[in-house]
Formats: structure tokens, C-alpha cells, sequence
């Protein structure tokens, strides 16, 4: 591999890690824009209702009570 081929590898790279970070930027901005509209809202309201309601189901078997009292220092 030349000196050349290298350089121009390594400027692929960088180009293509931009064009993902700029493409990651470009969809957080988009979700969090998105999240402020009414219908944004409503799922983050549903969204929140659903993973409230599975830690209230969550219960602690004896096998864990075991597993985590073997685990304490």
C-alpha cells in the first residue's frame, strides 16, 4: 500500500465518521423537535404510563433474595 492510497483511505474515513455524526446530529435534533408537538407529548404521556406500570409488577423470588445476598460484600 502506498503513502498515497493511505492518505486518501484515511480521508475516507474521517468523510464517512462526519457524515455519521452530522446524520446522528440532524436525528436527535428531529426526535427532540418532535417530542415538543401535541402528538410527541401524548406518546412520551403513553410511553411513561407503560414503564411505570411494569415496575409496579416487578416482584423479588427467594432465588434472587439468595442470588443477591451471596453478591453483598
Amino acid at each position: 500500500m502506498s503513502t498515497k492510497s493511505k492518505v486518501a483511505s484515511s480521508k475516507e474515513t474521517k468523510t464517512s465518521r462526519r457524515m455519521f455524526f452530522i446524520g446522528a446530529s440532524a436525528a436527535v435534533g428531529a426526535v427532540a423537535v418532535a417530542s415538543q408537538t401535541s402528538v410527541g407529548k401524548a406518546i412520551t404521556k403513553e410511553i411513561a404510563g407503560v414503564t411505570k406500570g411494569s415496575e409496579e409488577t416487578k416482584t423479588m423470588t427467594e432465588h434472587m433474595r439468595k442470588y443477591y445476598a451471596s453478591t453483598m460484600i
